[in-house]
């Protein structure tokens, strides 16, 4: 089809030679352009479909280029000279900043991951020197808002019920200074790939390349500025991460993971960070930051200083001191006897509550000498609501270990009055003994025997310590039996721990095993029913009951202990975050494994095959008898100790469940049998069960 107006002149021409060249060269001439009209049309919806450019740079962050651009939630503040902080030193804090635009990352849902490249500078600078506050991440999301987020080990990114949920769309690269082993972390300054988790999917310790191509180990925690280069190869699906303590970004990536970012990212997602504290904490800062999409990020050259700003701060800080000291000075004489008055009264109040409890109270200038001034080297862990630390009294020289109740801790003097009241009074060789307290203002103190050896968990999850041999293991737990017995059944009142668990297990110079820790511990008459409570203790160690009922009871201990011997037979937390779904819950694939005739394979490889067969399947048996659903279906505590002594026989047992009459000869013929491979020869068509109907235990009915 001509254009209109060559119609129109092919009607009214003449038959000029002139004429007819003139009209065939403007006809032409309107064709071409319209030809390239289209083809530039063409070249730029091309354009648009295949090559997204978008890009920011922050060369440090003042208000100008703030205050539309980053959006800042919850702790994130930007600081004078230009500095983002995401957290302080407060405990249990989240802080996120995220470009305030979403970013667009494909053009439509079925269209490929573009390319993409950040370089940001960032500083840590913990609470306590050598011990870190947690961390943060860069982190794409489909919100600038993770309002579900916790913190501690959660990074203010994800909870508990969102791990692992493809319908998270979450990618973070995680600069995590606390070694956490609920998420198997490979230590305490690492580097990770995270997808829709919290547990990385490759992580590195924190490092870094030099110009020589010599690899050369990055403290996070150190407080100096540090260069962090992520890049994502689309063509080839290569996430990459570097890092250096200059500008100059290395030609090798400490961390590469080989990952399809298509189906975790969705069209426009929202880039940023994330960060939190826990009990400890750290000031986590971002000193500049570029992006880029298709394209390497540029680079940050003229950051804020954080050292000038910290040193700015001490200054400040020390004039200040200084003011203040030389007008102390003047007044000094007249203060110095209403100070210690004022000091001696404070120390010689004492409340109600206090004349009732129980053990020694101690002088707090006596804690103080022993833990050296609560110095960080003498910090030993973590316990309930507080720190532990070792001491030695100077007077008799005896270790003690001595729990800091947190100022920060909300339930700090009700935990507190409540293991005086329980522990204080108690007496067993295979409980931890309180030896006193002490109470300084807001300082609040428990002093127990120090245990050499620290605790269970230690010995079965952290290859540093050693392995601890099947004899020390069968002998760790027993005596765990009997402190529980005397708690529920001996004392004058019965005492439910709630946190049974193998890190509440401590040892001692001998290796006996005691249970301790009770911050949780509630106590009733014996023949009382327990009053409904809030829902505590260890997940992995909690009864199905208590998230129905509330109330916490003697079987709900045996629940936990059941968990607990399982773990010690196995060398395996009672919920395994990394593990294939049907290992994820450790007594479900105990049961398994024991309904398949393959129980022995359940047995921790790192004690090497050196065990006794019959123990090891009394201790597994035993173990799923506690782990029972049912409360009813439970053993009391003084049956386990005697199942574990071998003065009753266990109960017989068939493919529907526990039988109430007791028995026992079908399982020591079991235990004594050396033709365990007759175990694979069962089939569900009713084969002989003589001799091995304890292999089918079941725990639930439905199982």
């Amino acid at each position: 089809m001509l254009p209109c107006d060559l119609q129109f002149q092919s009607i009214t021409l003449t038959h000029h030679p002139l004429i007819l060249c003139l009209n065939f060269k403007s006809v032409m001439a309107k064709t071409l352009l319209l030809l390239l009209f289209i083809m530039i049309l063409l070249a730029s919806n091309s354009i648009q479909t295949y090559s997204q450019q978008e890009e920011f740079f922050f060369d440090g962050f003042n208000e100008a280029s703030t205050t539309n651009n980053i959006t800042l939630n919850l702790g994130a503040v930007i600081e004078n000279k230009g500095i983002l902080r995401l957290t302080n030193d407060t405990e249990r804090i989240i802080g996120h900043a995220f470009y305030s635009n979403p970013i667009h990352f494909k053009n439509n849902k079925n269209s490929k991951v573009f390319s993409f490249s950040t370089f940001f500078a960032f500083a840590i600078i913990p609470q306590y020197p050598k011990l870190g506050g947690h961390g943060f991440a860069f982190t794409i999301s489909p919100s600038k808002k993770l309002t579900n987020g916790y913190p501690s080990q959660y990074l203010g990114l994800l909870n508990p019920k969102d791990l692992g949920n493809f319908s998270n769309h979450l990618l973070a690269v995680e600069f995590d200074t606390v070694q956490d082993f609920e998420f198997n972390d490979i230590n305490d300054n690492h580097v990770g790939i995270n997808l829709n988790n919290m547990a990385s999917n490759k992580s590195v310790k924190a490092c870094f390349f030099t110009t020589n191509n010599q690899i050369q180990d990055l403290n996070l925690k150190s407080g100096n500025g540090t260069q962090a280069w992520i890049d994502y190869d689309s063509s080839s699906n290569q996430l990459e991460v570097r890092l250096s303590p200059t500008s100059s970004k290395p030609s090798s990536p400490i961390l590469s993971y080989q990952v399809n970012l298509t189906p975790i990212l969705e069209e426009t997602m929202y880039v940023g960070f994330s960060s939190s504290t826990g009990l400890l904490s750290s000031s986590h800062y971002i000193l500049g930051w570029s992006f880029k999409i298709n394209g390497e990020a540029k680079t940050l050259k003229n950051l804020p200083s954080l050292s000038s700003h910290t040193n700015k701060r001490t200054q400040t800080q020390k004039a200040l001191i200084l003011g203040l000291s030389i007008s102390f000075v003047i007044l000094i004489v007249l203060i110095i006897g209403s100070s210690l008055y004022i000091k001696m009264k404070n120390n010689d109040v004492i409340e109600p509550w206090e004349l009732e409890v129980g053990p020694h109270r101690f002088p707090y200038k006596e804690l103080h000498q022993a833990t050296k001034g609560f110095k960080d080297k003498n910090l030993l862990g973590f316990g309930g609501f507080g720190q532990v630390y070792k001491g030695v009294l100077q007077n008799t020289k005896t270790e003690i270990a001595v729990k800091r109740i947190s100022h920060g801790s909300t339930q700090g003097l009700q935990e507190f009055i409540s293991e005086i009241e329980t522990i204080g009074k108690l007496r067993h060789r295979n409980l931890v003994q309180l030896l006193g307290w002490c109470r300084k203002r807001n300082d609040l103190m428990l002093v127990y025997d120090f245990m050499k050896n620290g605790s269970l968990d230690k010995y079965l999850f952290e290859e540093t310590r050693g392995v601890l041999k099947w004899e020390e293991r069968f002998r760790i737990i027993k005596g765990v039996a009997l402190g529980l017995v005397y708690l529920h059944e001996e004392w004058e009142q019965a005492v439910i721990h709630r946190d049974v668990k193998a890190g509440n297990v401590l040892l001692d110079c001998e290796m006996n095993g005691r249970l301790g820790d009770f911050g949780l511990a509630k106590l009733y008459d014996h023949g009382e029913n327990p009053s409904t409570t809030r829902v505590v203790g260890t997940l992995g160690y909690l009864a199905p009951e208590l998230t129905r009922t509330g109330k916490p009871t003697r079987s709900s201990d045996v629940f936990a202990f059941g968990a607990l011997l399982l773990e010690v037979v196995c060398g395996r937390r009672p919920i395994e975050a990394k593990a294939l779904p049907e290992e994820l819950v450790l007594v479900d694939w105990v049961w398994d494994k024991w309904r398949l005739g393959e129980v022995m394979e359940v047995v921790d490889c790192k004690l090497g095959g050196v065990y006794s067969d019959k123990e090891v399947l009394l201790v597994v048996m035993v173990g799923l008898l506690c782990s029972h659903e049912s409360p009813e279906r439970r053993p009391t505590m003084r049956q386990v100790v005697r199942y574990l002594e071998g003065e009753v026989a266990l109960p017989e047992i068939d493919v529907f469940g526990v039988k109430k009459d007791g028995g026992g000869g079908q399982f020591d013929e079991f235990l004594y049998s050396k033709s365990y491979e007759r175990m694979n020869t069962w089939s569900s068509a009713g084969d002989d069960m003589e001799g091995v109907s304890t292999s089918s235990l079941s725990l639930s009915g439905g199982r």
